[in-house]
């Protein structure tokens, strides 16, 4: 993916998710009254009912537990303005994303002259290009460990650094506690810090949002950047304590200093889904100075999040225990063997609009899905796939997969139901009027599935191979690669082997094919690609793939002796870059890494997370970038191995 250094300006957004488990008490279910609507979901409306909420949550997971058992940006200066431009008249990539025109945060970004990277420590600023000119320009340091960088947004004249801090929260006084349990006031805030970079040398705070949670995921759309975190509740206190609590904190420094609180009358909750948790939803428009953050607060949870560029999708999975059949004689002694349960997905769906994200609908599908790649928004409907059942059960409970199409109400309009039983979803990809759908068991069924009539989604064709893919990307219209495990069978198992790439004949959808596969290293291999779709480089236009990977093989003995079970050496770790045309498919042309030949001495039978793995690989005009926390290395795409190497730490 590519796009001109003319960037898009941003608006600010978080949003809170995740449920949490605590301990279960009680099972006598309270009672609780009907709330006043407020965008169509009940209020909490008093701390009384926030109780009665959390107590019958606490009765529902006891069940379910027994079950399972500042200043404004100042304006672009001469200098500024002539870098944006020099940077237009070269393409260089970004983070490679779900949706097209939303971003999403990465530790790596580039505007086709400097490069911004985070660590967990500090945020640098590097001039990249040209590459014989490259060094760190500036540094943001996070020395005092109270902040910790996680991810970033970058645009003309905007830097957003995202991250997690643990920090006393100065509120007022609360009543002292009769039960002697004390306060903590030490909160964990996702905090957001917005930089003035007209001067690259000398980064301005301008800005800092804070509110209370973990950090789980961003996005930005066109001048908006959306978050997400979880806020956890302590239900203990809140349903031993007498006195009220305060609610959720935030700050906006536009705002002033002092954290405010979400009132109790303000904050809503997803019935079908009450959790110990607040999904916080904030925004602003930083390209309004005078419009402050706006926050909402729901009492529930949300794990998983899509983004079109007008809408937000929180998608909430919901458990409860089947009543099972006791068949005549049967003992009634508990089983050892956990009850069917019955998952489901509820999605709810906000409208944005410049920094204010509204409730619109909510619906329910069967199942659970995957990650942010079962979801979809097109043309008016909403698209998911999702895995009901388990694959460890050989009864009418056994697993199975589905695609749901809702329409913009988030009504049930279409289903296909059933597909590859005791199988689950290894990974979806949806492309316009189709979509591709990986399950695994043994061995590793692509489906082709056309989605041009809402009403009836069917199986256009289906192929059957050894492995499975983790991600799938698009190649173009009929071609697509698919990132996973190769696989090999042990009578009625499968163990994953090697890292395997493979692209994807789907010109005629009713046959489907494997045009090219490679497969690199043996058993233990792995890539963070494999589990974030972020790190991968392609661009169809320069023939270029590219991600990190960390390479384990087996010995010349191993060999002689082969046993699917083995898992190999630690050999490699760094990135591998690919030619791909559909001609001849992969051809691997380098393997690049970091470690010197003393850091491959000091590798033992395994590897570890290391300051010289690299993470991301870029590329500006027709130069290959590497990073990895301590070390930036380029070389030319025209296959010159001359290149640059920076040492990035002090």
């Amino acid at each position: 993916m590519k796009r001109k250094a003319a960037g898009l300006l941003a608006t600010v957004i978080v949003l809170c998710a995740m449920p949490l488990l605590f301990p279960a008490g009680t099972l006598h279910e309270p009672t609780v009254t009907a709330a006043a609507e407020k965008d169509g979901l009940p209020l909490v409306g008093s701390y009384g009912q926030l109780k009665k909420l959390l107590k019958a949550t606490e009765y529902n997971y006891a069940i379910a537990e027994s079950a399972l058992s500042m200043p404004t940006a100042a304006p672009m200066s001469k200098a500024v303005a002539d870098n944006a431009a020099a940077g237009a008249s070269r393409d260089f990539s970004t983070t490679n994303t779900q949706v097209q025109g939303v971003d999403e945060a990465d530790i790596v970004k580039t505007d086709g002259t400097y490069l911004y990277q985070s660590t967990n420590r500090e945020v640098r600023i590097v001039k990249a290009y040209p590459a014989t000119e490259m060094h760190v320009v500036s540094r943001i340091g996070y020395e005092n460990g109270l902040f910790t960088p996680l991810e970033m947004f970058v645009d003309d004249r905007r830097l957003i650094v995202i991250g997690q801090a643990n920090e006393t929260v100065e509120m007022a006084p609360l009543p002292a506690s009769k039960r002697g349990i004390p306060y903590y006031q030490n909160n964990q805030l996702v905090k957001a810090f917005v930089y003035d970079i007209a001067d690259k040398a000398h980064p301005r705070l301008i800005r800092q949002l804070d509110v209370e949670g973990q950090y789980l995921s961003s996005r930005k759309i066109g001048g908006s950047l959306y978050l997400t975190a979880n806020r956890y509740i302590d239900t203990y206190r809140i349903l031993q304590e007498n006195n009220e609590l305060p609610g959720p904190a935030y700050r906006d420094s536009a705002s002033g200093d002092k954290f405010l609180t979400v009132p109790y009358d303000d904050i809503r909750y997803f019935p079908e889904n009450v959790q110990p948790s607040y999904l916080m939803v904030a925004g602003v428009n930083l390209d309004d100075p005078k419009q402050k953050m706006s926050l909402s607060a729901y009492l529930g949870a949300g794990e998983n999040i899509y983004a079109s560029p007008t809408s937000l999708y929180v998608a909430v999975t919901e458990q409860k225990v089947l009543p099972t059949k006791m068949k005549q004689g049967e003992s009634i002694a508990p089983s050892f063997t956990p009850p069917p349960m019955q998952t489901d997905t509820t999605i709810y769906r906000f409208g944005m609009n410049k920094g204010e994200v509204t409730y619109a609908a909510k619906g329910s599908v069967p199942g659970r899905i995957l990650n942010q790649f079962s979801m979809d928004e097109y043309d008016g409907y909403f698209r998911l796939a999702t895995t009901s059942g388990n694959i460890w059960r050989t009864d009418e409970n056994t697993s199975q997969n589905n695609v749901y199409v809702l329409d913009s109400k988030l009504d049930l309009h279409g289903k296909l139901e059933g597909v590859a039983p005791t199988e689950r979803i290894y990974s979806v990809r949806f492309m316009g009027k189709r979509a591709y759908m990986v399950t695994f068991r043994n061995v590793d069924p692509l489906f082709v599935l056309d989605l041009s009539k809402p009403a009836a989604p069917r199986i256009l064709g289906a192929l059957k191979i050894p492995g499975y893919s983790d991600y799938l990307h698009p190649y173009d219209e009929n071609h697509i690669i698919g990132f996973g495990k190769e696989a090999e069978s042990d009578k009625d198992r499968a163990y994953y082997q090697g890292m395997k790439i493979a692209l994807f004949d789907v010109s005629d959808v009713s046959k489907p094919k494997e045009k090219f596969k490679t497969v690199i290293g043996d058993r233990g291999t792995d890539s963070e690609l494999l589990y974030n779709h972020k790190a991968l480089l392609f661009s169809k236009e320069k023939e270029l793939l590219a991600f990190p990977v960390t390479v384990f093989e087996l010995t010349e003995e191993q060999k002689q002796s082969p046993d699917i079970r083995d898992y190999g050496h630690f050999t490699f770790q760094g990135a591998y870059v690919y030619h791909l045309d559909l001609a001849k498919g992969f051809t691997l042309t380098d393997k690049i890494t970091h470690l010197s030949q003393e850091d491959l001495n000091k590798a033992g039978e395994g590897w570890y997370e290391n300051s010289k793995n690299i993470k991301r690989i870029l590329t500006i005009d027709r130069t290959l970038y590497t990073v990895s926390d301590d070390i930036l290395k380029t070389q030319q795409l025209d296959g010159s191995k001359a290149g640059r190497t920076l040492t990035l730490t002090k």
